[in-house]
């Protein structure tokens, strides 16, 4: 199963934000999207960072609430890291689990095409177990 798979039921829509932004207008674009991180580009649409709700919550904790008014640049993770099209979900997993982040943009030629996160990839593996499940439960059930 490939990020292709995935991106093809949850859709291509990132929602993107600007280095420099305040981190009040990130945080209100991830409670208006019901999403944990935003991409960060610059002037060129280029990926350069990831905002997630982790960044905010641990620059809150070491700051308080001043950290609203601080620039996405001040608190976004870098470097970005990015999966492609192409790779398998187990491996893309993999990657998450080792690099310890929750969201992985998809690039291609350069471009961004979507972004994944473990979420979407566990529920996309456990309804592929469940596919599976079905398909030998049919076999057995036309055999016995």
């Amino acid at each position: 199963m490939l990020i292709s798979d995935v991106l093809r039921t949850k859709g291509h829509h990132v929602v993107r934000i600007h280095p420099v932004d305040t981190v009040q207008l990130a945080v209100r674009k991830l409670a208006e999207h019901h999403i944990g991180a935003l991409v960060v580009e610059d002037r060129w649409m280029k990926p350069v960072g990831i905002f997630s709700e982790r960044d905010f919550i641990n620059a809150v904790a070491r700051d308080g609430a001043p950290v609203l008014e601080f620039q996405v640049d001040q608190l976004m993770s870098t470097p970005v890291l990015t999966c492609r099209s192409s790779d398998r979900v187990d491996a893309v997993l993999a990657t998450m689990t080792t690099a310890r982040i929750r969201h992985l943009p998809v690039v291609e030629n350069n471009e961004l095409k979507g972004i994944v996160s473990i979420g979407d990839l566990v529920k996309h593996r456990l309804d592929e177990k469940e596919l599976e499940a079905s398909v030998l439960r049919e076999i057995s059930r036309m055999r016995g």
